[in-house]
């Protein structure tokens, strides 16, 4: 299991996310997306409309490096975001049984990032994936 109970059930109740890909002349881009956490992968599924044919895809053939972040403001008062961001490798895939229906991006977690998640920490916390 890549992720904890609860950064999977924080993840479940968020619709969009952000990726962040390395172009092949060393160019950022980041992009908001929609994702699945496939539970029996352990993997992070990004999905949308054409995506083999979008600037993203293509970025994983020169890096497989990215940063896919889910963050929100639970609340204002008092103020309180909340949020994960997780860096890993990615890969293009194939994933039918999801609600995307074909061409994923697939990111494997390697590092895990998370605030206001868990009521049990202060501040960001940190951890890797083996």
């Amino acid at each position: 299991m890549s992720l904890t109970d609860l950064e999977r059930e924080y993840l479940s109740t968020q619709r969009l996310g952000r990726l962040a890909t390395v172009g092949p002349k060393g160019d950022p881009q980041n992009n908001p997306v929609g994702f699945d956490y496939d539970a029996e992968t352990g993997t992070i599924d990004i999905g949308g409309w054409n995506l083999a044919a979008s600037r993203k895809y293509r970025n994983l053939r020169h890096n497989d490096q990215v940063a896919f972040v889910v963050d929100d403001l639970a609340s204002v008062e008092p103020w309180r975001v909340r949020g994960i961001e997780i860096r890993g490798r990615a890969e293009a895939a194939v994933a039918e049984g999801s609600r995307f229906g074909g061409d994923v991006i697939r990111v494997h977690p390697h590092t895990v990032f998370s605030w206001g998640i868990d009521p049990g920490s202060e501040g960001m916390t940190k951890r890797t994936i083996r």
